[in-house]
């Protein structure tokens, strides 16, 4: 099995074109997680450093410039954005906030390759590589980036993160963290998703499953 390139978050919220932005990274062996709102897409890069994302502007809702206002002062990935061809304005204020490049809508599924290599050349660490492989994708836990949580929070989110899918009862996670006492593990659980989630009552990440224990769900 070959090593991905690079972990590539997209957004946009057309699902024709995420689609096929998703098709031509992974034929060109690109690992790609996708998300169709910027709001959803703040809640991933909270969870995963990703090495580029490709941002489209015009979003319903919050715009692929708001998602970078918001952003770009707590994650340093590189963003290339997708623009409407004669968005001028979008394309340079998208460039004076922070964004590395821009693709003009319709674009060659090349050059989208191209600008994405040209970016990561300049900016990707290869160094001190750390890498988890399960069933059929490698993980390199080095582009792992938790923000605003404390070493026991980051063994679970991690272990769950190398393990998607996986249902973790609370005596496997209390062994995980050294704690026996299942209602502390519910407490821990509780106080994770409140950094992770846009509604910790109503988890969309971190989901219990009754009577078996957590699940972390990534697409």
């Amino acid at each position: 099995m070959n090593e991905f390139i690079a972990h590539i978050l997209v957004v946009d919220d057309d699902d024709r074109i995420r689609s096929l932005v998703k098709k031509y990274l992974n034929e060109n062996n690109f690992l790609v997680t996708t998300s169709s709102s910027a709001e959803n897409a703040t809640q991933k890069v909270l969870i995963i450093k990703f090495d580029l994302i490709v941002l489209d502007v015009m979003m319903t809702g919050k715009s692929g410039l708001d998602f970078i206002k918001e952003n770009k002062r707590t994650i340093d990935t590189p963003i290339l954005l997708l623009t409407a061809k004669g968005e001028s304005n979008d394309r340079v204020e998208g460039l004076e906030i922070g964004a590395d490049d821009y693709l003009p809508k319709p674009f060659e599924p090349k050059e989208l390759i191209l600008r994405i290599k040209n970016i990561l050349n300049k900016t990707i660490k290869r160094d001190q590589k750390r890498i988890i492989e399960f069933d059929n994708i490698k993980i390199n836990l080095n582009k792992l980036l938790i923000f605003k949580i404390n070493i026991t929070e980051k063994i679970i989110l991690e272990k769950m993160i190398n393990t998607p899918g996986k249902t973790f009862s609370r005596e496997e996670i209390g062994k995980l963290i050294e704690l026996d006492k299942e209602r502390s593990v519910d407490v821990i659980i509780t106080r994770l998703r409140k950094k992770i989630e846009i509604d910790p009552k109503n988890p969309k990440y971190l989901q219990t499953l009754r009577g078996a224990g957590y699940v972390l769900w990534i697409e």
